[in-house]
């Protein structure tokens, strides 16, 4: 299949907005791709080519990509990288340079989706020695064959930046639109689809099961993670009760990370809740699940928390995300923040899915088949009551103890993944915000390709500064008075200096900040760094003088850690 197809609904998907116009592009397109190119066409779509839960990376920085083009035009890196300032996108910055080197057409070959695809995945398979020298020929090897849009696409797929504005529920519209049986209504079909996708996590493996109408034949796999349920914010245990119904079921809200742990037999996956395989570094975990689980297969949902094994009091995120990112010297990050497993849900049981059984049942089918040992694996503690006022005691307990608050959650209802409806609910109390000031920002890409887009805050100490983090999100593009057209209207005088899309600006605006936690952190120079941090409003009645210190920040850090 040509290359040149595929770029061609790219750019169809890119000139509209329209998420109907979208859904009948795409639907074109994979009614007219053979069955066997379905696969690379969906990842494709999706600018990936592995699925979300593949540990393999492509692994192909900014960086690296800029000494790729530099291998296939012949243009400095310097003024490709001062292009990438001005343009913001890798992309753009390829397809402008190959159209004024008409010359490379005459060595250029019709590119194939098959070559794409696999010369793409072969990037993520080399190591050692000799590696980047390899990457390089292997990207230069297609921006020499491709045209000047191909070539555009093809850099933007390799940096894993595609921004055509395909969402999830546009590929799964498209799939049903694509192979809508006849007498099906389509609404009808969109739910099948919906449902398959639910049990395997891959559109492309759905999509060919759509078109030879063999939808019933796909099951969940106990290897494959399944997108986790999520929950919705509330002020109040009424608030709650009214959004779940009663009774409801209130579960301590733990100040840990996500774990979807799948158990077949022996062998057993672990999986974050952004579907990253986690196994390796969490080897300790896996022979306490061997042994408490007794279930042969299963697909478990539970919060893993580190714990501090002299004193054996819980420690906050931070501690066991350490855990997470650790490449090397495994065990020995295991022995100094061990962790203890705290299941709340079972979504698969021998090979059957769980998801449409009630809560209630659920929870029983966990009580029977986990063997609880504290420190090691645990069910998660929770009351069931519809008592506004049993659930704020329970909610204050669980506070006093050091978590995070509770979750609330529909007795009676279905596991829903990936979905924030109201069957879940969480209640956490509100953290005070504080007020940073900018002192850098990085030139945005795509549609925010003039504006400012990503923005370095920083929190007071003495006469200096000190970063804390870097926010791009409470911002509008349009229709708000909190646009990134406004915050570079302010900020684009204030500029020092420039490197490449960085650049540093002299403090003057302050912005107030939320944020979830504040973890301690060796990537900025105070010392900290704020969990999803947002912007609320820009602070005019406030100048660099009255910019939070690092004392206040410590205040904020040791309260919520008590």
């Amino acid at each position: 299949m040509k290359y040149s197809k595929l770029v061609e609904t790219y750019e169809r998907l890119e000139e509209t907005t329209k998420r109907l116009k979208k859904t009948e592009i795409i639907a074109n397109l994979l009614k007219e791709t053979p069955e066997d190119k379905l696969e690379e066409v969906l990842y494709l779509l999706q600018g990936r080519v592995f699925s979300k839960w593949d540990e393999r990376k492509v692994g192909m920085s900014s960086r690296l990509m800029i000494k790729a083009i530099n291998s296939s035009t012949g243009v400095s890196p310097e003024k490709i990288e001062k292009e990438w300032a001005r343009k913001g996108d890798l992309g753009l910055v390829v397809e402008d340079i190959i159209g004024h080197k008409k010359q490379l057409a005459l060595f250029s070959k019709k590119l194939t989706v098959e070559k794409v695809f696999e010369n793409i995945q072969k990037l993520a398979s080399l190591e050692g020695p000799g590696t980047v020298s390899k990457k390089i020929k292997l990207v230069t090897e297609l921006l020499t064959s491709a045209k000047t849009n191909e070539a555009k696409f093809i850099a933007k797929t390799v940096v894993e930046d595609l921004r055509i504005g395909v969402q999830d529920g546009v590929i799964r519209d498209s799939i049903a639109q694509a192979f809508l049986p006849k007498k099906v209504e389509i609404k009808e079909f969109v739910k099948k689809i919906e449902d398959a996708y639910n049990l395997t996590n891959d559109f492309s493996e759905v999509a060919i099961a759509a078109k030879k109408r063999k939808l019933k034949s796909l099951v969940m796999n106990i290897d494959k993670p399944i997108n986790p349920m999520l929950a919705i914010k509330v002020e109040s245990a009424e608030e709650g009760l009214k959004a779940v119904g009663s009774p409801a079921q209130a579960e301590y809200k733990l100040d840990g990370f996500r774990l979807q742990i799948h158990k077949k037999g022996e062998e057993v996956i672990l999986f974050t809740r952004r579907l990253e395989n986690v196994t390796k570094q969490f080897q300790d975990v896996i022979p306490r699940i061997r042994k408490n689980v007794k279930i042969e297969s299963c697909i478990l949902d539970s919060e893993l928390i580190g714990y501090d094994p002299k004193s054996g009091k819980y420690l906050p995120f931070q501690n066991i995300s350490q855990r997470i990112k650790r490449k090397y010297h495994l065990e020995k990050t295991a022995e100094k923040i061990p962790v203890e497993i705290n299941v709340f849900d079972i979504i698969n049981k021998n090979g059957k899915s769980l998801m449409d059984l009630s809560q209630k049942e659920r929870r029983k089918i966990l009580e029977k088949n986990i063997k609880e040992k504290k420190k090691e694996i645990v069910l998660v503690k929770r009351i069931v009551t519809d008592d506004a006022k049993k659930i704020e005691k329970f909610y204050k307990e669980s506070l006093g103890k050091g978590n995070e608050g509770i979750m609330m959650k529909n007795y009676s209802g279905c596991y829903v993944p990936g979905r924030r409806v109201a069957g879940w609910v969480k209640l956490k109390p509100v953290k005070e915000s504080l007020d940073l000031v900018v002192t850098g920002a990085e030139w945005g890409e795509g549609k925010r390709v003039k504006w400012l887009a990503s923005f370095t805050l920083s929190c007071r100490n003495g006469n200096s500064f000190l970063e804390i983090g870097k926010v791009g999100t409470g911002i509008k593009e349009k229709d708000s008075e909190l646009t990134f057209k406004e915050l570079t209207r302010i900020l684009k005088p204030k500029i020092k200096s420039e490197k490449g899309k960085c650049v540093s600006i002299k403090p003057y605006l302050v912005l107030e900040i939320s944020y979830e936690e504040i973890q301690k952190s060796k990537n900025y120079s105070s010392g900290y760094a704020l969990r999803f941090p947002r912007v609320l409003k820009i602070r005019n009645d406030l100048s660099i003088k009255d910019v939070d210190n690092l004392i206040r920040v410590k205040k904020f850090y040791d309260e919520q850690t008590k």
